[in-house]
Parts: structure tokens; C-alpha cells; sequence
């Protein structure tokens, strides 16, 4: 058997991909709560902003942890198509689930359908992007961990949209992002300890990418979208706001003397 080292790099993946996650969710509560204020198009496409945040901060961090994955006995590298199969899944499920709660009448049975299918959806990225690695062995699986992971996937998303519905104050918000980053790291290093891996030494070249070669530069990409994203949500004013402004700018009715 392999050894399995999921932090080589020492914390610096650990730490960075939590912060990824947590930077994710909070521009996707955000986001949500400016949806729910507003009506037509405009909620369209925050509610839009909300779960390719959300998707993104997930896909990033789970591909920013993988950087310091490494198996004793053999390189890795990464399918490139599947890996952005797994982008793509974490973003649409993310955004069923978002625009299931942003149009819902039923906000009860929103929050469930869409928990379940967010919550399964993330952990099919995460299993895809699983999927995507290739390595000189045979890699299995812990079931009971596998399982444990899903739920936690599932409970994350839930919490998360219920959140998005019923946290509206910035400090709540930086607060339900903080608990959910650490949801989303807990979900993804519980599948990954359910890993094994039994390695068949070779000397073939290994199809694929290198994490370097594809995921860092993504990752980056990715991360700077997200950063990008949160100052322009930071800097575009709020429902409120806009009506106030409005109000401030309109003409004050002369009185008849």
C-alpha cells in the first residue's frame, strides 16, 4: 500500500483551501441576500453571481487541498477534460440549488430539494475530480467514509441555503461563512481519508497533467475571480440603497402658499 499524504506541503493547502471555501461562501450568501431583494433580471443575475461563487469557492478548494496530495511510490497527475467536468457539475448543482430557494413560494420544500441536490452535487465534484487523478496503483474506497462524506456534503449545503434565506446582517454573514468553509474542508478530507491506494510501480508516463501544469494555474484563475468578484459585491449598493439615493435625488413638492 501507498502512503498517503494529504498535507505535503505542510499547512499551507489546508489553510488556503479553507480560506478559498470560506471566501466562496460568503460572496454566495451575499450575493443570495441581494437576490432576494431585488425582482426580474436583477435577481436573475445575482442569483447567478451566488452560485458560480459558491461552485467556484468549492471546486477551488477541493483542487487547492489536492496540491498537497501526494502517493509514496508514484507521480500523479490529472485527467484534463474530467477535471473540468467536475467544475462544471459543482457550478450547475450549486445553481439548482440557489435558484430552487432565489424562486421558490415553498421555502420549506426548497430548502430540502435543494440541499439534497447542492449537497449531492458537490460531493459528485468531489468524486469526479477524484476520478480525474492518475497514478501507478489501484485506488479504493472506504464506504463508510464515502457515505460520511456525502452527508456532510448534504448538511453543508443545507445549512448554507438556509443561511442564504434567513442571514442578512454582514457580520451573520462572515460568521454562517466561516462555519460553512469549515463544512466544506470537513466533507472533502473525510472522502479523501476514506483513500487508499495500492501502487503497481512502473516506469510508463502517466497520461494527464500535473497538478502545477493544470490545477495551479486554475486555481489561481479561479481565485482571482473570486476575489474580483467580492470587491465589486462590496462596491455595488444595495437594494436599500439604491432606494434611498433615489428618494434623496427626487424633487421635493413645492407647498402652495
Amino acid at each position: 500500500m501507498g502512503h498517503l499524504d494529504h498535507a505535503a506541503l505542510g499547512w499551507l493547502t489546508p489553510a488556503l483551501s479553507y480560506v478559498m471555501a470560506c471566501i466562496g461562501a460568503a460572496l454566495g450568501l451575499r450575493c443570495t441576500v441581494r437576490a432576494l431583494g431585488a425582482t426580474g433580471r436583477s435577481r436573475r443575475n445575482w442569483l447567478i453571481t451566488a452560485a458560480s461563487a459558491i461552485g467556484t469557492g468549492i471546486w477551488t478548494m477541493h483542487f487547492v487541498a489536492m496540491l498537497g496530495f501526494s502517493v509514496s511510490g508514484t507521480d500523479i497527475r490529472y485527467d484534463v477534460p474530467l477535471t473540468i467536468v467536475s467544475l462544471l457539475v459543482a457550478m450547475l448543482v450549486v445553481c439548482a440549488g440557489v435558484f430552487a430557494v432565489g424562486y421558490s413560494k415553498d421555502r420549506a420544500r426548497a430548502l430540502f430539494l435543494g440541499g439534497l441536490t447542492t449537497g449531492l452535487g458537490v460531493a459528485s465534484m468531489h468524486y469526479l475530480g477524484m476520478a480525474a487523478v492518475r497514478l501507478h496503483g489501484h485506488v479504493a474506497y472506504d464506504p463508510v467514509l464515502v457515505g460520511l462524506s456525502v452527508l456532510i456534503a448534504v448538511v453543508a449545503a443545507t445549512a448554507a441555503l438556509w443561511a442564504a434565506l434567513n442571514i442578512k446582517s454582514p457580520v451573520a454573514v462572515t460568521v454562517a461563512s466561516l462555519i460553512m468553509g469549515a463544512a466544506v474542508s470537513s466533507m472533502h478530507y473525510t472522502g479523501m481519508f476514506s483513500v487508499s491506494v495500492r501502487v503497481s510501480p512502473s516506469g510508463a508516463a502517466l497520461p494527464g497533467a500535473t497538478a502545477m501544469q493544470f490545477i495551479f494555474p486554475l486555481a489561481v484563475g479561479l481565485g482571482s475571480y473570486l476575489f474580483l468578484t467580492s470587491a465589486f459585491v462590496a462596491l455595488s449598493p444595495s437594494t436599500g440603497e439604491r432606494e434611498a439615493s433615489a428618494s434623496a435625488q427626487r424633487p421635493v413638492p413645492s407647498t402652495a402658499r
